[in-house]
C-alpha cells in the first residue's frame, strides 16, 4: 500500500494507474518527471493550470486523461514542447532496452538515482556503484 501522497515530496511513490490506457500514463509520467526536473510542487503546477493538486496527482497517475488543451497549459507551464510529453513511448508492440530504462527512470527509484548518481564526483566511486548494482543482480538470479 503507498502512503498518502503529499504534494511536493520528491520520495513520495505515485503509483500508475493499471487500468489505465498506456499513453495516458505515459504522459502522466512525463508530466511528472518534467515537473520534479523543475523542482516544481504538484501545488504550484496545479496553480499555474487553475486546478487542483488532486487532479495534477491524477494525470500524473494516469487515471484521468489530460485534454489536449490542458496537455497545451501544462506544457506552457512545464517550459516543454508538447510532443516531450510522448516521447520514448514504444510503437505498438515495440519493446526495447531503452523503453525499458525509460520505464525505470519514471519510478520514484528511478527518479532518485538519476538525480543523485551524476552529483557522485569521483569516477571511482561511480565505478563502485555500478559495480556493486551489477553484484546484487546477479546474487538475485542466484537466488531464483
Amino acid at each position: 500500500m503507498t502512503k498518502p501522497i503529499k504534494p511536493g515530496n520528491l520520495v513520495t511513490a505515485v503509483p500508475t494507474d493499471p487500468d489505465a490506457h498506456p499513453v495516458d500514463r505515459h504522459v502522466g509520467l512525463r508530466i511528472r518527471m518534467r515537473r520534479k526536473e523543475l523542482g516544481m510542487s504538484q501545488d504550484r503546477l496545479a496553480e499555474a493550470l487553475g486546478i487542483t493538486f488532486q487532479q495534477i496527482q491524477k494525470y500524473e497517475r494516469g487515471s484521468n486523461r489530460v485534454s489536449a488543451s490542458k496537455l497545451w497549459e501544462t506544457a506552457r507551464a512545464l517550459q516543454a514542447p508538447i510532443n516531450y510529453f510522448y516521447e520514448g513511448l514504444p510503437e505498438e508492440g515495440e519493446t526495447t532496452a531503452a523503453s525499458g530504462a525509460h520505464a525505470f527512470l519514471m519510478t520514484p527509484e528511478g527518479l532518485e538515482l538519476a538525480a543523485a548518481f551524476p552529483r557522485i564526483t569521483d569516477p571511482r566511486v561511480r565505478r563502485k556503484v555500478v559495480e556493486l548494482v551489477r553484484a546484487m543482480l546477479d546474487s538475485e538470479r542466484e537466488d531464483a
